[in-house]
């Protein structure tokens, strides 16, 4: 089970773009809105190039947002669903370093995300 918040940061970094991953216990649409408007109060994150995320509530709801990272919020939503997690949200943002990383950038979504969950696990929160 996710805490409230939580966020890592520097977790990836390759060509100059930079990774983050914050994730958090949210129940309902209006929850999700709240977090990522929380998220998204500090500047750092609100002039992020990506802000991609997922959320699996308990009844059945998954939603999922690429930000112009097609493709990234499905993989975030399938890494949730392995997980069992419900109730939750994670958010991978990504800050452009200037070179295109192709199919990497997937990559990294995923080393993001699995490096959130071991942290949880380990109870590093």
């Amino acid at each position: 089970m996710l805490p409230d918040f939580i966020q890592l940061l520097g977790v990836v970094s390759d060509r100059g773009s930079k990774y983050a991953v914050t994730a958090g216990r949210v129940t309902s649409d209006a929850d999700i809105k709240d977090f990522l408007k929380r998220l998204k109060k500090a500047k750092k994150f609100a002039k992020a190039t990506h802000n991609t995320w997922a959320a699996r509530l308990a009844d059945g709801t998954e939603i999922k947002n690429d930000d112009g990272e097609g493709g990234a919020g499905m993989i975030i939503l399938q890494m949730l669903a392995r997980e069992g997690m419900e109730d939750a949200i994670v958010v991978v943002t990504r800050w452009y370093g200037g070179t295109h990383l192709g199919g990497d950038r997937f990559r990294h979504v995923k080393t993001s995300v699995q490096h959130l969950f071991d942290a949880v696990r380990s109870g590093q929160t």
